[in-house]
């Protein structure tokens, strides 16, 4: 790979999928996939969890998605002016997200949570940004990469209009609203995935979809008092539904919590591996991005040679078709709350329930390992070491529509015996030695 590495800055075009974030048994490069299947360059074949970093909702080469696509490869895929792809992509998401009044696409997730940014400088006369901080990315570009360790080339200017809380702390909240709360144009959250896994697991809301939300339901309740000090400054209240769109509720945690943002993106398992992301929600704040309105200045928002590609389109509506028609959603958390159960029985049977335990949301559970809270970066390295090594990839888990039983039970059967080298490796305490290659790596990180 140090081939590549030459040609390419960390040889791949997102850091997710670097050299540093898998082990040394996990694929270097992936020839093609299907259904929850992936096959590397050498014809080994792999169970992913991964699922195109949790992009594809639907399963990999989903024929139904496909053939949409395929209908206008054949027709052309950029032209100079729109397709009629667009109003009917939109009136899906007029339809089914609640705040949504007017919708506009792009092609990755940071353009709409950067354009929800923008908008809201731009509606507010504001320049500050507030963000809950547990979660580790909300954009690519400077308002917010300039937060993290990987802030090399970002003015400090910049970094200095961009603020965080963490999650369920009012009171740090409340300390940053009262110094700069009349400077903030909007607060974005990321409203599932930011949650710490322990907190994901006190209330049956979390854990199954189907089950109704404890009035006490800490999570919900911090949410709405995050967007209600937002509405008390005049500030914008913004949802990155990057993550949780199309798989924690249709459309999202905007229904699944009852929260009523001003403005919300999505991306991620929209298309089912198809680049598009969007940005819906109230029309007197996306027009300023349109060319009639006339009481505000003009806001450049969104403006892509790609933005209308037509196989992506075409896969995104399709895409939510099915959604709308199928059980996606409950099938994604009836699958990731099966596995998490196995896992949980598995750990414990190997000895090491102290060590590892999958917890969270059923649609997309959490991987924790490490005692007492604290993260143990070399034996999870060896976990997915081993997990690769018998031929599943499980760095973060997706649950996808195609994922079933039979995917269930041969990840379970892998885990049992990677849980239980990792147990042997324990008691010799030589879990760096029994590594193959270097630990895994947190992407944001200051140097190499």
């Amino acid at each position: 790979m140090n081939r590549v590495h030459r040609k390419i800055p960390a040889a791949c075009h997102t850091y997710s999928k670097g050299d540093d974030q898998f082990p040394a048994t996990a694929p270097r490069v992936i020839e093609r996939g299907e259904g929850y299947t992936l096959w590397d360059d050498q014809g080994r074949a792999y169970i992913d969890w991964t699922m195109g970093l949790a992009s594809v909702s639907l399963g990999h080469a989903y024929p139904s998605v496909v053939e949409a696509a395929k209908v206008w490869l054949d027709r052309g895929s950029n032209f100079a002016r729109p397709t009629v792809l667009e109003e009917e992509l939109a009136d899906h998401f007029l339809a089914l997200v609640p705040c949504a009044e007017m919708v506009k696409f792009g092609k990755h997730g940071s353009d709409a949570t950067s354009s929800a940014v923008r908008l809201a400088r731009a509606f507010t006369g504001r320049d500050r940004i507030l963000a809950c901080s547990c979660n580790p990315f909300y954009s690519v570009h400077d308002w917010w990469i300039g937060t993290t360790e990987t802030c090399a080339g970002i003015p400090a200017s910049v970094r200095a209009l961009t603020h965080t809380f963490p999650f369920g702390d009012l009171a740090a909240l409340e300390a940053v609203l009262e110094r700069y709360g009349r400077e903030t144009a909007c607060i974005i959250v990321e409203p599932a995935a930011t949650v710490p896994p322990d907190f994901q697991g006190g209330c049956p809301r979390c854990v199954e979809s189907e089950a109704p939300a404890r009035p006490s339901c800490f999570i919900e309740s911090f949410w709405k008092q995050v967007q209600a000090r937002a509405r008390s400054i005049g500030a914008l209240f913004v949802l990155d539904e990057n993550k949780t769109g199309f798989r924690i509720a249709l459309p999202g945690a905007e229904t699944f919590y009852g929260l009523g943002p001003d403005l919300v993106c999505f991306g991620k398992a929209i298309a089912n591996g198809f680049s598009v992301s969007a940005l819906a929600g109230r029309a007197d704040v996306l027009d300023q991005g349109g060319i009639f309105q006339a009481e505000r200045d003009r806001v450049f928002l969104l403006s892509a040679t790609h933005g209308g590609e037509t196989h992506a389109l075409a896969a995104a509506i399709k895409t939510i078709e099915i959604m709308r028609k199928e059980p996606v959603i409950a099938h994604m958390w009836e699958i990731g709350a099966r596995l998490s159960r196995g896992f949980n029985a598995a750990a414990a049977c190997a000895g090491v329930a102290d060590r590892f335990g999958m917890d969270g949301y059923g649609c997309f559970p959490a991987l924790r390992v490490g005692a007492s809270g604290a993260p143990d970066a070399d034996l999870r390295t060896l976990f997915l070491q081993e997990m690769a090594a018998r031929g599943v990839l499980f760095n973060f888990i997706a649950p996808a529509y195609v994922h079933d039983a039979a995917a269930v039970g041969e990840t379970l059967a892998a885990a049992e015996g990677a849980l239980a080298a990792c147990a042997d490796a324990l008691a010799a305490d030589a879990v760096g030695e029994r590594l193959l290659g270097p630990v895994l790596r947190p992407v944001f990180r200051r140097r190499n």
